[in-house]
């Protein structure tokens, strides 16, 4: 087993496990999702470390040894602007609380969970007036951690807008090696509402506030162009009827995007959603493309609107279809072997709700592994007893 270990809350399908690499060891895993963990034992040999329960009903006996990180993606559903807005402390996003209070009872039975990373939308920032962010940082400030965070987009590593929340705290008695902090905020991944928000800390919770030193990836993420299949499995090829309604949903600006990709006589593949907007004070569908090699960012598919279709353009030609499962699981950095379910809706809902791979990799390989590198080597240090004092040197 290696030396460096994890517990993997609202798992999903182990996206955030795969990121973090083959150098971790998974001691234990929960969702509450059924088709979720089939799909995360399929990828895991089995997972027998996998709870599968309410998290509510989740005890520290149940969390074996003692894990150097605790990873955490709970859900976004109250705290995203597409959400109801009910915060931290309602139904869904409120589950952080008893994943919140298992660290805190770890704390006393002398099992600590040194390093937490916590995974979200950037909603959280301002849910709530930025008061839910406030007494998140505050009530990890008082457990005894240091703590920063980062918006990371995933459009710096793979072909989809996706920005999200990264919070990484660590116990106050570990020590941060110098390279993984910066004196100022990074101009990518702390802009203007992470400031915002650590303005509006309590000074003391600013004490407590680490500005991570994250480097900027260096090579370029693939085209859209380059993970969309020709002859895909799973999904239909609209008839044109259903691809004139589409374009008959489009405004003048989004028509006029295909036109262009039209005149160009090139093949263009660009993403749609629809979506509700106020025109004239009555709310009407509309349909968004782009083409700008970049999909839309993934959700659940709660209903036909938040699924992303694909727009090819060749010519005279246009055609539409939904984005197939193995499409958006490459989108969220996956390789073609992860297994994914048969159903359309069960697929996409794990790979909606997850993070992305190279995300969570950039992430293990600049900040977490070597802030656990620098905790395991400091528990090996071995402590000398003087022979004439008693006293450790």
């Amino acid at each position: 087993m290696s030396s460096l270990t994890f517990y993997e809350f609202f798992a999903g399908g182990g996206l955030a496990r795969i990121g973090l690499g083959p150098q971790w060891t998974c001691l234990f895993a929960n969702d509450i999702d059924d088709k979720k963990a089939e799909t995360y034992r399929r990828n895991f040999s089995g997972a027998p470390e996998l709870v599968v329960a309410d998290i509510h009903r989740v005890t520290t006996d149940m969390l074996p040894g003692r894990a150097l990180l605790a990873w955490a993606s709970f859900p976004c559903q109250d705290l995203s602007l597409a959400g109801k807005g009910g915060g931290l402390r309602a139904g869904r996003s409120g589950t952080f609380w008893p994943f919140w209070d298992l660290i805190t009872a770890l704390d006393l039975e002398g099992r600590a969970v040194p390093i937490i990373a916590i995974e979200n939308v950037v909603g959280l920032l301002t849910s709530n007036k930025g008061h839910d962010f406030h007494e998140l940082v505050a009530v990890i400030a008082a457990q005894g951690y240091r703590l920063g965070a980062m918006v990371i987009d995933a459009v710096h590593f793979v072909p989809q807008s996706r920005p999200r929340l990264f919070i990484v705290a660590v116990k106050d008695d570990a020590t941060i090696p110098d390279a993984l902090i910066t004196p100022t905020p990074h101009a990518v991944w702390h802009p203007v509402s992470i400031v915002r928000a650590y303005r509006h800390l309590a000074p003391p919770l600013r004490d407590s506030w680490v500005w991570w030193n994250l480097p900027s990836p260096e090579r370029a993420p693939l085209h859209l162009r380059d993970v969309i299949d020709p002859a895909p499995t799973g999904v239909a090829w609209h008839s044109p009827e259903e691809t004139q309604r589409l374009l008959s949903l489009m405004s003048p600006v989004n028509l006029a995007k295909v036109r262009h990709a039209q005149l160009t006589g090139r093949l263009h593949i660009g993403t749609i959603y629809k979506r509700t907007r106020i025109q004239d004070g009555v709310k009407r569908q509309r349909a968004e493309v782009r083409f700008d090699g970049v999909s839309g960012c993934l959700r659940t598919p709660a209903g036909g609107s938040s699924r992303q279709t694909i727009l090819v353009v060749e010519g005279d030609v246009v055609r539409s279809r939904l984005l197939s499962v193995r499409e958006a699981a490459r989108l969220m950095g996956l390789p073609d072997s992860y297994w994914l379910p048969e159903r359309y809706n069960d697929g996409y809902h794990v790979m909606g709700d997850a993070v992305v791979v190279p995300v969570v990799s950039w992430l293990e390989q600049h900040i977490l592994r070597p802030l656990a590198t620098s905790i395991v080597q400091t528990r090996e240090v071995p402590v000398h007893v003087s022979a004439s004092t008693g006293y450790s040197l």
